[in-house]
């Protein structure tokens, strides 16, 4: 089942003027729910413009562009903001955690902005840091954490929303080589269990964890191989 439509899509900055820039050229994408996919470039490829795009922090300047059948293209800011709390998870490369905020307080934060009862609250915060095996630093700040902790109460704090995607953007790249591949190993268990990932990297030894690869260049798409399983 689809999940991700993108169809035909450029974002132009300074569109008729001498400093043009076409960050995407016509990219045309489809991801079906469940899938592993890992989104490769160099910098100035335009895959970050891609990524903002599928996690609708941003709009495409023509082309059009639907999650779960939601036409997000022509969405209003508040629209947007509305979306990316219901159905994207982030996960960053600096953990993007709040320093006065207990590994609870964190993960609990996105469910406030949902407008989660305080009464559901605690079970879907607890399950999301007993699923990423931090349950019992529930209390502990992220100055008491290693980085691969603190980068696994960012994957609870994704999950905890419980998104139609999770969007990990150069989740490994502030960890050491050990670290990263126990969080990157996360990331596919969670994506065995039904969880659809999306993967943004320039590493390909990364993108090779994932199921399929998509390689952008200049802003536009030039290889989409799948690894291994086949796309329903």
């Amino acid at each position: 089942m689809k999940l991700i439509e993108l169809i035909d899509a450029y974002k132009i900055y300074n569109e008729g003027f001498e400093n043009e820039v076409r960050a995407l050229a016509g990219v045309s994408l489809t991801i079906d729910k469940g899938e592993f996919v890992a989104i490769v470039g160099q910098s100035g490829s335009g895959k970050s413009t891609l990524m903002n795009i599928l996690g609708c922090l941003d709009v495409p300047t023509y082309g059009e562009y639907f999650l779960n059948g939601q036409d997000v293209s022509i969405m209003t800011d508040a629209e947007l903001s509305k979306i990316r709390s219901r159905d994207v998870g982030f996960i960053f490369q600096g953990f993007n955690l709040i320093g006065t905020l207990t590994a609870y307080e964190n993960v609990e934060l996105g469910l406030i902005y949902q407008g989660v009862r305080a009464s559901q609250r605690y079970d879907l915060v607890m399950d999301a840091l007993e699923r990423v095996g931090l349950a019992d630093r529930c209390n502990s700040r992220p100055s008491q954490m290693s980085g691969g902790q603190q980068q696994r109460v960012a994957i609870a704090r994704a999950l905890a929303t419980r998104p139609s995607v999770i969007m990990a953007d150069e989740p490994t790249g502030a960890l050491d080589t050990k670290t990263g591949e126990q969080i990157l190993g996360l990331l596919k268990t969670l994506n065995e269990e039904g969880a659809t990932v999306i993967l943004i990297t320039h590493n390909m030894d990364l993108a090779c964890a994932s199921d399929r690869i998509v390689r952008i260049s200049d802003g536009i798409i030039v290889e989409d191989n799948l690894l291994r399983g086949a796309m329903t």
